[in-house]
């Protein structure tokens, strides 16, 4: 019996057609892309355009986007990190068939995954969608959620939700965003604000229900929200 998993992670095959992958270029939030390797074995990506990723390794990849960076001059020494998720069919046996022991199996859920672990499973003819936060499960000793899957379950791991922060920062990027995360907690993530900095009259860009954005004015208790984008502002002084 098998499963299907899928998870964002590191790997050291080499990208095909299909892949999802997902790449972030440290101190530049805006060229951050998920996107799918067309039929081509290509992907557009922001200033550089299409780029073949099909037969490169992930490494490989993340070497040839920066490379394409540089020679455009768009970025001078860009770090440019690609994840990768790539369903996957695991094996179901007596000793190994609940929800820990096949995401171990997958290799675990990586630092970009969410702690929320989407499971569809199938039990007397209907289809049921189950969200399980893993780490908290774990952390209160609950372990009634480990389910025991059967054949034909399938397990999706979704990146967590980031936020993004630049400016008078020590290290501007985007970051995973953490439960009840505040604006003060941002910062500290990002170095906290450089000596021309001030963490006054902070910005945050935040995408609207209807898609449009808006800019509010933040404080340093304010919760801070998936794709929020914070920005420190040189002091005036």
């Amino acid at each position: 019996m098998t499963l299907s998993a899928v998870a964002f992670g590191q790997s050291r095959e080499t990208l095909g057609e299909g892949d999802s992958i997902r790449i972030t270029v440290f101190q530049n939030p805006d060229l951050t892309t998920e996107t799918r390797i067309s039929q081509r074995g290509t992907i557009t990506f922001p200033l550089i355009g299409e780029v073949v990723m099909a037969g490169l390794t992930p490494a490989g990849a993340e070497a040839e986007i920066a490379k394409q960076l540089v020679r455009g001059k768009f970025v001078l020494k860009p770090q440019v990190s690609l994840n990768v998720a790539r369903p996957g069919r695991y094996p179901l046996d007596d000793t190994s068939s609940n929800l820990t022991d096949i995401l171990a199996l997958a290799g675990g859920v990586t630092p970009a995954g969410d702690d929320f672990v989407t499971v569809m499973v199938t039990r007397n003819g209907k289809t049921a969608r189950l969200e399980i936060n893993v780490p908290t499960m774990y952390r209160i000793g609950d372990l009634s959620r480990n389910l025991q899957l059967e054949n034909g379950d399938t397990i999706f791991v979704q990146r967590a939700p980031v936020f993004y922060i630049y400016g008078e920062v020590q290290r501007a990027g985007s970051y995973r965003l953490e439960q009840a995360m505040t604006v003060m907690q941002a910062l500290s993530v990002g170095g906290g604000v450089t000596p021309r900095g001030t963490d006054r009259g902070l910005k945050i860009r935040r995408r609207k229900p209807d898609g449009t954005f808006q800019a509010i004015d933040a404080h340093l208790t304010d919760p801070v929200q998936p794709d929020d984008v914070i920005y420190v502002r040189e002091s005036l002084f």
